[in-house]
C-alpha cells in the first residue's frame, strides 16, 4: 500500500501502513541484504513483510474480521490431514520461506515434506526456512488485489512448488496453480481434492467460504 513519510526521529523512519500501524525503517538500511531484511521485520514484529525477488515489499497489518477464521479453519484442516500423513509438516501464515529466486514469502498455509528439512543446519531452522513447500494456499481478504495475488502464486509455482491454490471467498472460487500448465479456475466448488500432491486431503471449501 502506498506510504507517505511522516517526520520522525534521526534514528528511525516511519511510514503509515494503517490506522494506529506503521513501518519502522531504519535509514541507510539495505533491505536487499539478508541481514537488513532481518533486522527490518525484527523492528516490525506487528506486521508481516515479504520481499519479492526483484526487491519490492510487501506489507501486511495483521488480519482483519472473518479472514482470521478462514485462514484458522484452513490451518486446522490441513494440521489434521497432516497428523495422519505423518510425511511432512504443516505451515501458518506466520510461517515465511526464503525461495531459490531470493524472496522471502509467507502462505496463509503451506505443506512441506519432512524429507526437505533434513539437511537443514541449526541456524537455518531458526531462520526463514530454505525450502520450497511442497503446497500453498493464499486466501483473499477484502482489501487484497487480486492481480497482486496472482503474481504472488504464480512466484510461488516458479519457484517449485508443486501445488498451489488461490482461494477467493468474495467471488467463491479455487485457482489452482500446478508447474508446467496454465492456472484452472473452479466455481464454487464444496471441496477440493488436492491429490496426488497431498493424497488424500480433500480441502472443504464450502466451510472456508461460508464462514
Amino acid at each position: 500500500m502506498p506510504a507517505t513519510l511522516e517526520t520522525a526521529p534521526p534514528a528511525l523512519l516511519r511510514f503509515p501502513v494503517a490506522e494506529g500501524l506503521e513501518l519502522r525503517l531504519r535509514p541507510g538500511l539495505d533491505i536487499a541484504s539478508r541481514a537488513g531484511f532481518d533486522a527490518l521485520c525484527s523492528d516490525n514484529p506487528d506486521l508481516r513483510i515479504e520481499r519479492r525477488s526483484n526487491g519490492e515489499l510487501s506489507v501486511d497489518m495483521p488480519t482483519k474480521g472473518f479472514t482470521g477464521l478462514q485462514n484458522a479453519l484452513l490451518a486446522t484442516l490441513l494440521g489434521n490431514w497432516t497428523l495422519r500423513n505423518g510425511e511432512g509438516f504443516s505451515c501458518d501464515s506466520s510461517m515465511g520461506f526464503t525461495l531459490p529466486d531470493g524472496s522471502v514469502l509467507s502462505p496463509d498455509a503451506a505443506w512441506v515434506r519432512k524429507s526437505a528439512l533434513e539437511s537443514l543446519t541449526e541456524a537455518q531452522k531458526d531462520d526463514f526456512l530454505p525450502v520450497v513447500p511442497e503446497f500453498v494456499v493464499e486466501i483473499r481478504s477484502k482489501s487484497d488485489r487480486l492481480s497482486s495475488l496472482r503474481e504472488k502464486m504464480e512466484d510461488w509455482r516458479e519457484n517449485g512448488v508443486s501445488l498451489g491454490i488461490l482461494l477467493d471467498p468474495s467471488s467463491k472460487t479455487v485457482e489452482i496453480y500446478r508447474p508446467g500448465v496454465p492456472a484452472t479456475i473452479l466455481e464454487n466448488p464444496d471441496v477440493f481434492d488436492c491429490s496426488p500432491e497431498l493424497p488424500g486431503f480433500v480441502l472443504d471449501v464450502r466451510a472456508i467460504f461460508e464462514l
